[in-house]
Order: structure tokens, then sequence, then C-alpha cells
């Protein structure tokens, strides 16, 4: 009697079909369209683009002073946004996995996901008011004896960097609590057995082996707040602009695709040579530790 057959399993590049069109369709085509555009102008003034003369012009006038201006203080939220972010959230991040009781994380993770329950523009309008000259916020300054004046905090980039810091802070923190919870509390116990305190158990177990939460983390931030242009748009006003103001500026407002798209080029551009010097400048930092942690077998002559 013939014994029944295994069930035929499916080919992989089938499986992963579904992911394979998602990504052409929604990332690679606009992707495509945008760089397409990017190579052309703007007919007049009732079209948006045109691409029957391709050139680099559009690239030469988004690296204009002007704008050139506006890419570098996107570049300098980005970086301190995510900076802050990785300060903040990771003290928040290694409490909720190591110091808090078990039985607390998942109502601690409900609190940090509490913001995401609420609209994002709705959260950075509710930013706009706290910091206005005439907010609860300039008015308890004032009374406490701290702020003479009304509080000139609003439309600048220190308060574009407050928002997007309470934005982006969640993401931070989420990877980062996983990371410290994989760490497992065995492996702490037994680098104090072994003799080393507090400090270097952290330094030299904890942080190592949570690298790729932190790493991802900082991604997370990163690459969003980057084109991010609600919050500049609602708290930055003409001294908080960035990048993405500028992108939606010209494909809303003045119906300039090409320069838009080039604009868009570009800054996707900034983001992959500034994630790739980190990686650059991470993997320096880090080759002293990896070379003394290397394990050498056979004869040490």
């Amino acid at each position: 009697m013939a014994s029944p057959s295994a069930p035929r399993r499916l080919p992989a590049p089938l499986l992963a079909f579904p992911a394979w069109a998602w990504l052409l369709f929604f990332f690679v085509a606009p992707v495509g369209m945008v760089l397409w555009f990017s190579f052309g102008y703007k007919p007049g003034i009732f079209g948006t683009h045109a691409n029957d003369v391709l050139s680099f012009d559009r690239y030469i006038e988004a690296l204009s002073p002007t704008f050139f201006a506006t890419f570098v203080n996107t570049l300098w939220v980005g970086l301190a946004g995510t900076a802050l972010c990785l300060v903040i959230g990771g003290p928040v991040a290694y409490w909720m996995a190591v110091k808090a009781p078990m039985n607390r994380r998942g109502l601690l993770l409900a609190l940090v996901m509490v913001p995401f329950w609420t609209n994002f523009l709705v959260r950075t309008i509710g930013w706009q008011v706290i910091l206005a000259p005439e907010g609860w916020l300039s008015t308890l300054l004032q009374a406490v004896g701290l702020q003479e004046g009304p509080l000139e905090l609003l439309y600048t980039r220190t308060a574009v960097l407050i928002g997007v810091v309470y934005n982006y802070l969640p993401l931070m923190i989420l990877p980062l609590f996983v990371a410290f919870d994989r760490v497992g509390g065995s492996l702490r116990e037994a680098s104090k057995d072994l003799g080393a305190n507090r400090i270097r158990t952290f330094t030299q177990v904890t942080v190592p082996l949570a690298q790729p939460g932190i790493i991802a983390g900082v991604l997370l931030v990163f690459i969003p707040l980057m084109g991010d242009y609600i919050t500049a748009t609602v708290l930055g006003g003409a001294k908080g602009n960035m990048i993405g103001q500028l992108v939606a500026s010209q494909f809303q407002t003045a119906q300039n695709w090409a320069l838009g798209s080039a604009m868009a080029v570009l800054l996707i551009l900034v983001i992959a040579l500034t994630v790739a010097a980190g990686a650059l400048l991470l993997w320096l930092l880090t080759w002293p530790a990896r070379s003394r942690r290397r394990l050498v077998l056979g004869d040490a002559s």
C-alpha cells in the first residue's frame, strides 16, 4: 500500500511575490517617477512638468544658496532630534526593560504608545498652543518669575526640535526596549560574578548586545524625521524651514514638479550618505573593542 504523499510546499519565489509586488508598485515605481520628473522643467504658468528636454538644471537650482541653507538646517534638526531621542529614550527603555516590575511593563508600553492614538497633525498643533506667546506655558513662566515677557519660542528651530522629539520619541523607545529586554538578567549577573561593576557591565555587555536595537531605533527616527514637513510648517514658520516643507510647497503651491522632484532626490541622497557615514563612524569607533574581544586559536607565538 502506497504511503500518503507529503503536502506540496509553495516555491519560495511565489511566497515572496506579494512583498516584491508591494515594493515594486509602491516604492520603486514612485521613486522612479520622481527621478524622471527631476530631469524635466516647468513648461509654463499652468503646467506642472515636461520632460521633452532633459537636464540637470533643477538640481543646480535646488542647490542654490537659498535652498542649500534649508538642507543644512534639515540635517541639523535630523541629527539633533535623533540624538535627543536616543539620549531621552535610552534611559526610559532601559528602566522599562530592566528595572520596572514585570507585571507593569505592558502598561508602560501602552503609555508610550498613547501619543499614537491621536493624529500626528493634532499632536503638533497641541505644541503650537503650548509654545504660543499667550499660551499657558508662557503665562506660567511669567507668573513664577522665570520669564519677564511672553515666551518667544514658537516659529523657531528650537520649537521644531521640540516637536520632532515629541513626535518620534516612541519610535526610539520601542526598539530599545526590545533590545534591552532580550539581553537577559543572567548575562548581567554573570558579568557581576566575574568582577565587573554596573558601568562596565552596561558598556561592555548590555550595550554591545543591544546594538541592533539601537541602530534600528536611530534609523526609525532619523529617516522619517528628515522628510517631516508637518512639524516644520506648524511650529517652524520662516525660521524653522525643512526641506520636506519645500518639497511639499513645490508640488502643491508652486506646481513645479521638476524642482520638487530634484529636491526629493537630493533629500534621499543626503539621508543615504548620512546613514553610510554614520555606519562607517560606528565601525571605526567599535573596531578597537572588536579587536580586543577577538579570539585567537593556536599558538600565541
